[in-house]
């Protein structure tokens, strides 16, 4: 039967594209917040400007701003430190994925 040249089904595949897109954000962001926590628990200075954000959470704008700055600065840091700290496990761990991606795709 003929939808008026609709293609059936149409509705459907577009609401699965946008879970699907909706669902691999939430899990970008569920990764970030992982590897946030990760760094908060590992690294002191992380832990104290993540501190210092959340007990004072009523801050005008202009200071949240700068603050944020701030704070992506010291996450950066850490990261960087992290990952020379870590090379070795850091590169096994790339290829790894990468294999991995290989494997999925074959």
């Amino acid at each position: 039967m003929s939808n008026g040249g609709a293609q059936a089904g149409y509705p459907e595949r577009k609401g699965f594209a946008m879970r699907r897109a909706f669902g691999e954000t939430a899990m970008s962001i569920g990764a970030m917040g992982i590897v946030l926590l990760a760094l908060v628990a590992i690294d002191p200075r992380v832990r104290e400007q993540v501190s210092l954000r959340v007990s004072r959470p009523s801050i005008p704008i202009a200071e949240a701003s700068q603050q944020m700055h701030s704070l992506t600065s010291v996450v950066a840091t850490a990261v960087r430190d992290q990952s020379i700290d870590h090379a070795p496990m850091l590169i096994f761990v790339l290829v790894a994925a990468v294999l991995v991606l290989f494997m999925t795709r074959t």
